[in-house]
This record gives C-alpha cells, structure tokens and sequence, in this order.
C-alpha cells in the first residue's frame, strides 16, 4: 500500500474588500480583478457568436475583419458591440462579487491619429472607453489601462495584436515611437478626465515576444525606460505630485524575455509588473488533477526570476488545463463544478502572496461551440464554480493530509479517485475531490 500525501490549499489570510477610490494601488487589499477581454481588442476565439454578429465571422481578428467590411461599415458594427458586449450591468456585477479591479485591454488604434493609412483597425472606440471608466470609476473599482496590442504587432500569429503578422514588427523605432505616443496620450487623460479618476496603473506592453536578441534587448534598454520616462515627463508637466502618479507596469521576468527593470537596476518608483500564469500552455505540469492541484499548492509566482520584480500582480489566469477534454477535466463530469472550484481557491492563495491577480476574462461568448465558463468569470459564477462573495474561496486554509491507506491503485489502473473531507480553521468542513488521469 502506498502513502499518499494529499495537498489541499485553502487560503490563509482573509482580507475584506472596502469600495473607495483609488489613484494608485489600493494600501489594504490584494487586487481582484477580471480582465475586460474582447471589449476593445476582440479574439475571435473567445467569442465566436458575438464575432459573428459583428460581422467578422470567417476572419481572423479585427485587420482582417474592417477590410472586409469596409471601414465605415466596420465602424457601425464595432460601435454596436462596444455598446453591447461590457454594459453597466457587468459593471456592477463585477462588483457585486467583492472584485475590486478591471484591467481593460486596449489597441494602440485607440488613438486614432497613430493610424497610417495602409492599417485596418475600427474607429469610435474612445466614448466607449471613457463610459466603461466613469462606471468603473462609480462602481469603486480601480482600473489598469493596458496596451495589449502594439503598432507592427508584438507576437506573431496572435489574435490579441489586433493583426496575425508573420513577424512582430513592433520592435522597431518607429512602432516604439507610436506606443510611447499612445501612452502619453492615456496618461494626459488619465490625469485631465475625471471620467478616468480611478486608472491607477498603466501598462506599457502586453506579452510582448521579441524575435531576436537584438530585438530582445531595444525593448528592456530601450522601450520599457523611454516608456517610463515618457509617462513620468507628461505627469511632470501636467505638475502631478509624486504620490499621485500612476503606477507604470511591465511584463515580469517570468514572462521570458528578460528582466525589464535591468535599465534601472532596481525598480523605479511606482513601478508594478506583470505575470500571466496558464497551465493551459504549461507542458512543465503533468496535466491531471492532482499535479494541477499540487503545483497551484506549492508555486510562487513572486520566486525565481520574477522575485526582483515587486509589487507582482498575475494580470491573466484561468482555470482552462492543457489538456481540457479528457475525462479528469471535462466540464461535463459530475464533479467538475466542484473541482474546478477547489483549482480556483487554490490558484488564489499563489496569487495573493503577490500583489493580486486578474482573471481572464470577465465573459466568453461560445469558446469550441460551448459555454466553457474556465475562462468566463461571470459564466463560472453562474456555473457555481466561482463562488458569488470572493472572500467565500479566500477564506479557506492550507492543510497537508497524509493517508495510510491507499486511494490510488498502481500507476497502470487508470482513473483514480480520492474524497477526503478537511476540517478548516474555524469549524468548517471542506470536502475536496481529487481525480487523477
């Protein structure tokens, strides 16, 4: 008979949340918060059915979509879904769940002068923005304002750039020069628009994959200091006091290209970094419950190489696995609901040792012809696999559970399960369930 440790986390600190206006990082909280995806920087993949209503269905991503449109035509159609897909609605059920965060995704066409003629992105996009931030703003909730997607694009064959390029061409001096364009203009605005009072946080280049190491270097010595120096010239202009300024994110060193304070040496005031955490992509992960479960137990996100990189926030997560259709991690099974709401607290206590975490996203709309709610917030809500009150899967605790008794057969048997009912701090009884495959 074998000896098998059983590793269940379970929150150990319970935070409450306060609703209040923030100009930079709230002093008492974790962040919580979900990702606005799909809003301004639409992936097909994420909403197949609202893709289509659009009219985009059979393209690509947005490039693809305004030239087959035709570019007045396109610019009705994203009009309508930028009025549709985040209402106020969303925004008051987000905080209606004790979330205090929206990190709002954001193409460099935002700002449309930075467009040249040859580049095929929808127009219109600011009102609706600046109406997403005064109901965010109203609803208490602090905002992280991210450009998610560069000129020349900054990953190859990505949706999330707005255009699928064969190369990124974003490291270059001219597609640097419209990004650091782009942020002083979020910054002006941020700081002259009452409507964008609670943007606390900007972020200066979403998951960027720089191809050479030339090209790996420009954006560490180059584009992240001229980003920050950019940002911090417009605030001193705009005569902002030091503790008032917004706090300047970047992609951490876990990312992979490198640690993006080595400019500086040591992190420059009011900087913030960045970690997206997805097993779904994790080949490092054997992608069965109990390792899932395990690793999310004992990983730390804030050690390693991100561990100069503070204060660290997980801007995107979810709870979608590698390998999502096989037996262990079908949404189907009658037990997923609850499993997947275990994964959740325990990917929770990682994050929160951290500065917080964004999931990704707030909604989906059909992902492979279903509604798979592992990457839906509000749809795992309605799923119950996310409780309603945050703080109900924050307020769990870390045991270590050894059994004498052998719930798994040997290695070659085949699916393996194990109920082993935990009892919490305070009385509460946890029943966790565990399937490895």
């Amino acid at each position: 008979m074998k000896n098998i440790s059983l590793f269940v986390c379970l929150c150990l600190t319970l935070l409450s949340v306060v609703s209040v206006t923030w100009a930079w990082l709230p002093s008492q909280n974790p962040i919580r918060g979900v990702n606005l995806g799909g809003l301004f920087v639409s992936e097909q993949w994420m909403m197949n059915d609202q893709w289509n209503s659009i009219g985009c269905g059979g393209r690509n991503d947005e490039w693809e979509c305004v030239q087959a449109l035709g570019q007045g035509k396109a610019d009705a159609a994203f009009q309508q879904h930028w009025s549709t897909w985040i209402t106020q609605a969303d925004i008051t059920e987000i905080a209606s769940y004790g979330l205090n965060t929206v990190r709002i995704p954001l193409g460099f066409w935002m700002k449309e002068d930075l467009v040249r003629s040859d580049e095929h992105f929808p127009r219109g996009g600011f009102p609706y923005l600046e109406q997403i931030c005064r109901w965010a703003r109203d609803a208490g909730l602090y905002i992280i304002l991210d450009l998610h997607a560069g000129p020349g694009g900054q990953d190859k064959n990505e949706q999330f750039t707005g255009h699928s390029v064969n190369y990124p061409n974003f490291f270059r001096s001219d597609n640097y020069e419209r990004a650091y364009e782009f942020l002083e203009w979020l910054t002006e605005t941020r700081h002259t628009n009452k409507n964008f009072a609670n943007v606390g946080a900007i972020e200066v280049m979403n998951e960027p994959r720089p191809e050479t190491d030339i090209e790996k270097k420009s954006l560490l010595d180059k584009y992240n200091p001229t980003a920050y120096d950019r940002i911090r010239a417009v605030e001193d202009r705009l005569g902002i006091t030091q503790n008032n300024q917004l706090h300047i994110q970047f992609m951490g060193s876990r990312w992979g290209e490198g640690n993006p304070i080595q400019h500086w040496g040591s992190a420059p005031y009011f900087s913030l970094f960045d970690d997206h955490k997805y097993l779904h992509w994790d080949n490092g992960v054997p992608a069965t419950r109990r390792d899932y479960l395990t690793h999310s137990c004992y990983d730390n996100v804030g050690a390693g190489s991100n561990s100069g990189n503070k204060p660290l926030i997980v801007g995107e997560w979810s709870l979608s696995p590698r390998d999502g259709d096989n037996a262990a991690f079908n949404i189907s099974a009658s037990d997923a609901v609850s499993w997947y709401g275990q994964w959740f607290a325990a990917q929770l206590r990682d994050y929160e040792k951290q500065r917080g975490w964004v999931f990704w996203s707030w909604k989906t709309n059909w992902i492979g012809g279903r509604n798979d709610w592992r990457w839906g917030y509000q749809q795992a809500v309605r799923a119950g696999v996310i409780p309603k009150s945050i703080d109900d899967a924050v307020a769990m605790n870390v045991k270590r559970v050894s059994t004498p008794h052998s719930p798994f057969p040997d290695e070659d048997s085949g699916d393996r399960d194990l109920q082993q009912t935990l009892e919490q701090e305070g009385g509460t009884l946890v029943t966790v369930t565990v399937q490895d495959s």
